[in-house]
This record gives structure tokens, C-alpha cells and sequence, in this order.
């Protein structure tokens, strides 16, 4: 009977633990569920995907994909359009302009030849209002152009499309039914626009890993595997 009665205080100090433990657990647990599901509430919340790609990476494709798949609107292109909609301007005019900074017969001529020549300052100041009264209406997913920076960061996702040279080179050769040297000197042309482009208008290197929240290297998980990451991020 003594020898019981010491084992008891034991048996009950173990048991009392292990609750304790089993509880600490449970409140672990439980915070890891509120912090997932207060994520998966902010990704819900997001109103736009902004794709900054490589020349040759498939950036168009995967936005396309992601916007059939969320039902977003999906602008590339397309935001021509709408620029020129809103402000009377002649759309192959914006083509010619379209993420690339001043060249010398605009800056120096444009207004002089042809009252319907576009600057570059205005079709980025158009471009910005545009993206902004579209995503008040809708959500959106966005190629290009800067995005990410002339909306709230808050409000959206930011990707960078990237893939090896090799891989751009194929792409581009068989996309657009050209030599591998002429989708070599295609690629080397788009590229610095784009950078060129973010240089002027926002100060930033596009390349700079930081400005994004993901960075997919499409060569090894593919078109498809980056559609996935992508409405997965978004809480999809």
C-alpha cells in the first residue's frame, strides 16, 4: 500500500505533463492554422499579378493560362487598346513607343512632322492611368510595362519569368520562324528595352531578383509547372 501510494504523485506528475505538452501542441497547431488561413485571405485579396519576363521565357503564355484559369483579365498587348480607347490615340502609334524610351525622330521631330506622334512621357502617363482605372473595375493580369510599380505593391503579385539563353533562343527561333542569330539579336534587342524602359520610368534594374515575390526559371518546371506555383501563390 506505501509503495503505491509514493508511485501515485509520480503517475500524476507524468500524466500532468503530458497534457501540458498535448496543449502547448494544440496551441502551436492552432496558431499555424490562423496564420495559414489569414495568408491564403491576403493572396485571396490580391486584385492583380504583375509578369515581368524574359525575351523567349513564355511570360505571355503563362499569363494567358493564369487568366483562363482565374478568370482575370489578361492584359498584354491589350492594354494598347485601352490606351488608345480612353485617349483618341492612334493604336499603331502606341505599338511604336510600347516599352521603349525616347528615339531621336520623336524627341527631336515628333511634334514638328505630326501632330498624332505620341511622346514617350504621354504614353506613359496615359499607360499609368489606364492600369489603374482597369484594375478599380476588375482583376487583371498584367505582362509587362512595369506594373507592379505604378500600383498599390500591397494589392498584388509580382513574377519574374526568366529561362537560360539556350532555351529563349529556342523558343523564339521556332515562335517566330527565324534563325537562331536573328532570335540571338531579338532577344538582346527586347531585353534592353524592357530594361531600359524600368530604368527610365522607375529607377529599378529588371533584373534585380528583390522586386519580385517569386522568380521561375521556366526551363525546368516548365509552362505548365509555372501556371501552378503562380495561382498557388495567389492562394489559388
Amino acid at each position: 500500500m506505501k509503495e503505491q501510494t509514493r508511485e501515485e504523485p509520480t503517475i500524476v506528475a507524468a500524466a500532468e505533463r503530458q497534457m501540458q505538452t498535448w496543449a502547448r501542441t494544440r496551441e502551436i497547431e492552432d496558431r499555424s492554422t490562423a496564420a495559414g488561413a489569414g495568408l491564403s485571405r491576403e493572396c485571396r485579396a490580391k486584385s492583380y499579378l504583375a509578369i515581368s519576363r524574359e525575351a523567349g521565357a513564355g511570360g505571355s503564355q503563362i499569363a494567358g493560362a493564369v487568366g483562363r484559369e482565374l478568370g482575370w483579365s489578361v492584359l498584354d498587348k491589350d492594354i494598347l487598346a485601352r490606351v488608345a480607347d480612353r485617349y483618341n490615340l492612334p493604336l499603331p502609334m502606341l505599338e511604336l513607343v510600347d516599352e521603349t524610351v525616347d528615339n531621336w525622330v520623336s524627341g527631336i521631330f515628333g511634334s514638328w512632322i505630326d501632330h498624332t506622334i505620341i511622346s514617350h512621357d504621354r504614353y506613359f502617363a496615359c499607360l499609368k492611368r489606364v492600369l489603374r482605372a482597369s484594375l478599380a473595375r476588375e482583376k487583371l493580369v498584367l505582362v509587362g510595362r512595369g506594373a507592379q510599380f505604378l500600383l498599390p505593391r500591397e494589392k498584388g503579385l509580382a513574377v519574374r519569368i526568366v529561362a537560360p539563353k539556350q532555351y529563349r533562343l529556342s523558343q523564339i527561333a521556332d515562335q517566330r520562324h527565324v534563325s537562331r542569330r536573328k532570335a540571338s539579336r531579338l532577344i538582346s534587342e527586347e531585353d534592353r528595352r524592357r530594361q531600359q524602359f524600368v530604368r527610365r520610368y522607375f529607377h529599378r534594374d529588371i533584373s534585380d531578383p528583390h522586386l519580385y515575390d517569386l522568380v521561375i526559371n521556366v526551363e525546368y518546371i516548365g509552362i505548365g509547372g509555372a501556371v501552378r506555383q503562380i495561382i498557388t501563390a495567389l492562394g489559388g
